[in-house]
């Protein structure tokens, strides 16, 4: 194994550990990443003994500042591209209430059965007298060639101690494409209501590792299949389930979803793209209506989606700035696009979504193209036909009107100053009046054209141009 730890900084340290007659090893997810041939700039000491006291030594060794979080018994250095992170070993107990465990100082035996997986637990040795030798009791790497996630101890009590480990389970099998163990699920099953103890910063952090992993589906199909979605994200998982009247019936909004997130992941790591893909039909439980002789509906339902976002934002603890606002964008216009691919598409129609999605209209187009989940080869090939046309017909219009980011080429202010007015009801009138020509093409996008349109407008309402000297 000793090949493994090439990096200089190893030597280093070893070197430093028998020097203070230390037992030092380097554990956990970069040792998993090792095996697994992914880089990782992350490295986790553990110290037999005072973690913070040989992070001291090692910063004085570096010649580098060293942070140390004395609450956690834990430092940190940064030596070049690396964060260095030093802890003690340590046996944990927790109380039913908290995720904080009460800690006491342990043995290498102690640490690695209180990490949360096995692929997490195994330890290279930094001693010279056990340099590179792998330390693997709980067989991680046999769980890595066998794709699997499991616990060291008993999963039920690995969960329940601190059920963030149950998100974070779901995590690693959705980014590395592993299963999570039978005996895991039944015991995230059992303590799925337990995550309620943990903070919905630390949760969120988790569903955003999961929403930006290849294929998010994985996850979410596990988040929902053990209860923890309903807990989570409840608007989600309302969204599962098909009710069938009169022998008709809709298609599963839940798996939709997760067929139109998969779609869109393929083609962006945006995260914000990919919630707007998440919550683009959250309110159709909401809109569902039935309706004899024609079948299911969800009328409105953008509109309304586009409503909650500020909610669940709100809810999952995410940003409440432009990042929520452009997927509130995306979710209010995302039936845009497709009732244009659906029908003749005139100019004005391209205008008016150009004006309204301005700088979005790249990630709309996007989503929209993703929304695409029927299994009717001929539907598919014509819909993606029509839609190419809205894309090149969106590209021309935007070439000759340059729609995108619309600003009026006549301001209030312009209006005011020709007329001698004050603001009032009858420069909005002439201000709409003005889009909505530009709009309909019925004039250029032109400050020429729109001033000559203004003051016949002006006249119509009976107002009087003022000459100015």
């Amino acid at each position: 194994m000793k090949e493994h730890l090439q990096h200089p900084i190893f030597k280093k340290l070893s070197k430093l550990a028998e020097e203070s007659n230390t037992e030092i090893y380097v554990i956990g997810g970069f040792v998993r990443d090792l095996f697994l041939n992914r880089p990782s700039k992350d490295i986790d000491i553990l110290v037999i003994g005072n973690g913070i006291k040989f992070a001291e030594a090692a910063g004085k060794l570096l010649h580098t500042k060293v942070s140390v979080f004395k609450n956690f018994g834990t430092a940190m250095l940064k030596h070049g591209d690396l964060e260095i992170e030093f802890v003690g070993a340590r046996k944990e107990s927790y109380r039913s209430e908290s995720r904080k465990p009460i800690v006491e100082n342990g043995t290498l035996e102690d640490d690695q059965k209180r990490r949360d997986f096995n692929i997490n637990a195994m330890a290279l040795g930094l001693n010279v007298s056990n340099f590179g030798t792998l330390l693997d009791p709980f067989e991680g790497i046999q769980d890595l060639e066998n794709k699997l996630i499991r616990t060291p101890l008993n999963p039920a009590e690995t969960f329940s101690d601190d059920p963030l480990r149950m998100l974070r389970a779901i995590r690693f099998a959705t980014q590395l494409n592993f299963n999570i163990h039978p005996d895991a699920i039944d015991a995230i099953k059992k303590n799925c209501e337990r995550i309620r103890i943990v903070s919905p910063e630390r949760i969120t952090d988790e569903l955003n590792k999961i929403i930006l992993a290849p294929k998010p589906s994985t996850g979410f199909i596990y988040l929902f299949d053990t209860g923890l979605l309903r807990v989570i994200f409840p608007q989600m998982a309302d969204l599962h389930g098909v009710e069938v009247v009169d022998g008709k019936g809709h298609k599963d909004n839940f798996y939709h979803t997760l067929q139109v997130l998969d779609n869109l992941s393929e083609n962006t790591n945006d995260l914000w793209l990919r919630w707007a893909a998440i919550l683009h039909d959250i309110a159709k439980p909401a809109t569902k209506r039935f309706e004899p002789g024609h079948g299911w509906t969800f009328h409105g339902h953008e509109d309304r989606g586009a409503r909650m976002v500020p909610k669940i934002f709100a809810q999952l603890k995410l940003p409440l700035n432009e990042k929520m606002k452009l997927v509130q964008k995306l979710v209010q216009l995302h039936l845009r696009p497709i009732v244009l691919a659906q029908d003749v598409v005139t100019d004005s129609a391209v205008r008016r979504l150009l004006f309204e999605a301005g700088e979005e209209i790249d990630s709309l187009m996007l989503l929209c193209n993703a929304d695409v989940t029927t299994k009717n080869e001929y539907k598919v090939k014509k819909y993606r036909r029509n839609f190419d046309l809205v894309k090149q017909k969106l590209k021309d219009v935007e070439e000759s009107d340059q729609l995108r980011n619309w600003q009026p080429p006549v301001s209030g202010e312009d209006i005011m100053l020709a007329f001698n007015l004050s603001a009032g009801k009858s420069v909005g009138i002439i201000k709409n009046q003005i889009r909505e020509a530009i709009l309909e093409g019925e004039i250029k996008n032109t400050r020429e054209e729109a001033y000559e349109y203004m003051l016949e407008k002006g006249k119509a309402l009976g107002l009087i141009p003022v000459k100015h000297s």
